[in-house]
């Protein structure tokens, strides 16, 4: 027995070696296959790669008629070409915005328009660190206060358990994507080879614009937190009175920071992998520490019993069930972060088997640790008594000798904003590069440095706009590390797994996958707000029954009558599609416990996106597909690319 990578089954002593080794060869040849449809050329009949493309081009001047710089000039070469572009518009729109990709396309010829690869030098363990650093920040030293004190009282801890299990559903979706396309564009990616451009773009815009804002938020946090760690007073900013309020106060030691940061991801991920390692560790030193003491000086009397008997109600769930729901929706936010490793694919070693790993594992040790911390707090205080600003230190600053365990607090949290900080300017960058090699932006921020195989240019361009905004701006927009475009991300890739297991391009009708994703969400979002609106009574439970009997009737018949188009070939979510629906409906659940100014916020970013887009990115996208770097992926093109792929890469 053998395959087209002359591996012999006689050579290996178990079966299973020869179907391992298999896979990643198989894995590795995909990386370095060029298929062109148009010019029925593959790089398997080419001797190297560059003739391949020289190929490639002449037969599509021969199509085109004549040279390439004679038949087509940029839509931005000059004024009149750019005004043209405009008012060719509508007609780019609609052959642009619904434009997808192939996971075939990203990894070979999207991909090389970075020109340098990114080093592949991370493991399960590196992702495992990057997960937990990402999402074990400062935040979950204020959520679980007010979770505990105005939403759940001790049931917090059930409230970090169901957060934690809507966040695996969340990255199982993730994982799937990563292991089939293993490319640092992370969301971007998913949901351009399955909705098109236009979706893509939007999401990948308030990615971007979420990550800066809300890394210039913690970057200033960490001033405060060192203060309180050091047991100074809020000396380290230079307040100008000169300024209006709210941008008066300048912080130098945020900009450092954000810089010194900078440095470190450019100049390789392994050091910036090794740091982040280091900094993780210190961080979960500090939270053994507070568990440690929790439990210790902590009584288990005060998990059922209040510290005013009068004024609030006894018991572990002192709020009811849906006092754990609603504390559950709060304290979710703490677990953003993990979408960023997904973004890191791309510079992994064993995809297949690292990546399950790092995402999975990561959210459970995070689960793990937040349920500690939440039982070691309601273990301190009577839920009613509890600081929901400070729950942690606030226990110990009325202890006489105990004063010195809320530097020791402050100290940790500085820890965790510097990882969580490091991740997400990591994933920031490598979101960018990828959105510079679909051409939506320019070009420039997809290349990849050759000496450090890092995104050099998009790194240092998101880290210099972080650090002005974090001098002079005092950013209140994330408190609670509430992102409402991060749970719409979140939302959109659920969406994507599923259209990607039940459509086949030009060979599966998608309206039926559409239709059951259109009326899944509008049930889930009718459930929302009648659990946000409706008064408490047998009316609202009897109109909450109604919905989710909808939403199962739904899903049950979309799982029976629309069979898969396909199934992944290493890794795929579990229970399809069970677990990516009840993602769905978390997150627009979720989405509906946020504020208005949030939706504002969402509301204004998306219309600048949109309006970039028009002005700029669709143009972009359309001259790169005249000049053969991106495609229009036709039905009959993605139905004789998928013929190709499977050809070319059968056993």
């Amino acid at each position: 027995m053998r395959c087209d990578f002359f591996i012999y089954f006689h050579q290996d002593l178990v079966g299973v070696n020869f179907f391992d080794t298999h896979r990643d060869h198989r894995y590795q040849y995909q990386q370095s296959l060029y298929v062109c449809c148009k010019c029925k050329i593959n790089s398997l009949n080419t001797p190297s790669s560059l003739q391949f493309h020289s190929i490639h081009k002449k037969n599509r001047e021969r199509r085109l008629g004549g040279p390439e710089m004679e038949t087509y000039s940029s839509s931005f070469s000059s004024i009149k070409s750019y005004l043209k572009a405009l008012s060719d518009t509508p007609s780019r729109l609609a052959r642009r915005a619904g434009s997808v990709s192939t996971s075939f396309e990203e990894r070979s010829r999207v991909r090389a328009r970075s020109g340098g690869d990114m080093k592949k030098s991370l493991r399960w363990y590196d992702l495992v660190g990057f997960g937990i650093g990402g999402m074990v920040g400062a935040g979950v030293f204020v959520t679980s206060g007010q979770a505990s004190r105005v939403y759940a009282g001790p049931a917090v801890v059930l409230s970090y358990a169901i957060a934690g299990f809507c966040a695996l559903l969340s990255a199982f979706c993730y994982t799937e994507f990563a292991v089939d396309l293993p490319v640092a564009g992370g969301a971007f990616s998913y949901i351009r080879i399955t909705f098109g451009e236009f979706l893509a773009f939007l999401t990948g815009a308030n990615l971007i614009i979420d990550y800066v804002l809300s890394n210039a938020a913690v970057a200033r946090s960490f001033t405060g937190y060192l203060c309180t760690a050091l047991g100074i007073s809020n000396k380290l900013r230079i307040t100008v009175s000169e300024l209006p309020k709210g941008f008066n106060e300048i912080d130098v030691v945020a900009v450092l920071v954000v810089l010194f940061l900078t440095v470190i991801i450019c100049y390789s991920t392994r050091e910036s992998s090794v740091l982040n390692l280091v900094l993780t560790v210190l961080h979960l030193v500090f939270i053994v520490f507070v568990i440690v003491i929790g439990f210790t000086r902590g009584h288990t009397k005060n998990f059922t019993k209040a510290g005013d008997t009068q004024n609030h109600a006894s018991g572990f769930f002192p709020y009811g069930a849906s006092g754990v729901f609603n504390g559950a929706a709060m304290v979710y936010l703490s677990y953003i972060g993990y979408d960023a490793v997904s973004t890191m694919a791309e510079e992994v070693k064993n995809p297949v088997k690292d990546i399950p790993a790092g995402v999975s594992g990561s959210v459970i040790l995070v689960t793990v640790l937040y349920c500690l911390m939440a039982a070691s707090m309601s273990m301190l205080l009577p839920y009613d008594m509890i600081d929901p600003d400070a729950p942690f230190s606030g226990a110990f600053m009325g202890s006489e000798g105990w004063r010195w365990v809320s530097n020791v607090i402050g100290g940790g949290a500085s820890f965790g904003i510097l990882t969580s900080l490091l991740v997400a300017m990591l994933g920031q960058a490598r979101y960018m590069c990828v959105i510079g090699r679909s051409s939506v932006v320019p070009a420039w921020f997809a290349k990849v440095h050759p000496k450090t195989s890092t995104p050099l240019n998009a790194s240092l361009f998101l880290g210099l706009c972080t650090a002005a905004i974090a001098l002079f701006t005092d950013l209140q927009i994330l408190l609670n590390l509430v992102s409402i475009g991060t749970l719409f991300v979140f939302y959109m890739v659920a969406n994507a797994v599923i259209y990607k297991r039940y459509v086949a391009v030009g060979v599966t009708n998608p309206w039926p996958t559409l239709s059951f994703l259109f009326c899944f969400s509008l049930t889930s979002i009718l459930f929302t707000l009648l659990w946000q609106l409706a008064p408490p009574g047998k009316p609202k439970a009897c109109m909450l029954g109604a919905c989710t009997a909808i939403a199962i009737a739904v899903l049950q018949l979309f799982h029976y009558m629309v069979p898969q188009a396909q199934k992944p070939e290493f890794w795929g979510v579990p229970l399809m599609p069970w677990i990516p629906s009840m993602s769905i409906f978390l997150n627009i659940f979720l989405l509906g416990s946020l504020d208005r100014p949030s939706y504002v916020r969402f509301g204004f970013f998306s219309a600048l996106a949109v309006l970039f887009y028009v002005l700029y990115s669709v143009h972009a996208s359309f001259d790169a597909e005249e000049d053969g770097t991106l495609s229009q992926k036709s039905i009959e093109l993605v139905k004789e690319s998928i013929e190709v792929q499977d050809h070319t890469l059968k056993v």
